[in-house]
């Protein structure tokens, strides 16, 4: 498949460009102890990704998917100023990103795409991934999980991309490897390409039918060719 029409992109961040899962693991489990719960494990931190600290720490405290809806609201403010510190410390760095990123990121440049981020991870941590990765020359603008009312799967984040960029929803492809991604491109009326790896709460991202499953980054080049003068 070649996206012909495209002439932005809008990527995620863990699970697609970075491989976060480790340090976002490490930072949860010093934020249990310090608060008197035992240690999460990395196969179960894995799948609790991708709906935002907030999320992540109340379904660590929980040790499930599905937060414990009586939850202290006391004990998830805590819990989450001990995750924001201990994060700060395991920030990812270059050795993190997933193979080929920053050629591939480099090149889409090169071919006159306009790009973006859009994730849900808050806002205060981004800057610095992107800058210790080596890849924040790239993108022109970016949205954090705390930058606009909703995150996704909310289209609020495409949809402004949108407006900022004066596109029709066509012209703008949504990356990611999991559902908040695909289910944010279909309700904007994007095009979405889904990977393969990354974290998707353990399901194939293939049952959400973005228009294009990949296994590896760098296999984007081939759906998305150089931009004309026309359309750059």
């Amino acid at each position: 498949m070649v996206f012909s029409d495209v002439q932005a992109i809008a990527f995620d961040l863990d699970g697609t460009l970075v491989d976060s899962g480790p340090s976002l693991a490490t930072a949860v489990a010093e934020a249990l102890v310090a608060v008197g719960h035992p240690p999460c494990q990395l196969t179960d931190a894995l799948g609790w990704i991708g709906n935002g600290a907030p999320m992540l720490v109340k379904r660590a405290l929980s040790n499930s998917v599905e937060p414990d809806p009586n939850l202290s609201a006391a004990l998830v403010e805590q819990t989450l100023a001990h995750f924001a510190s201990a994060y700060a410390k395991h920030q990812p760095g270059p050795d993190l990103l997933y193979p080929n990123v920053a050629a591939t990121l480099k090149s889409l440049h090169q071919r006159g795409y306009k790009i973006a981020l859009v994730t849900n991870k808050p806002s205060e941590f981004v800057a610095d991934i992107l800058e210790g990765a080596g890849i924040a020359a790239y993108f022109e603008l970016w949205f954090g999980g705390d930058c606009l009312a909703e995150k996704k799967p909310s289209p609020l984040p495409l949809h402004t991309l949108l407006q900022h960029w004066q596109l029709e929803p066509q012209q703008l492809l949504m990356v990611g490897d999991s559902r908040n991604d695909v289910l944010a491109a279909k309700a904007a009326g994007c095009r979405c390409v889904g990977l393969s790896y990354g974290y998707n709460y353990g399901q194939n991202i293939s049952e959400l039918n973005p228009d294009l499953v990949l296994d590896h980054f760098q296999h984007l080049l081939a759906a998305l060719p150089a931009q004309t003068e026309t359309c750059a």
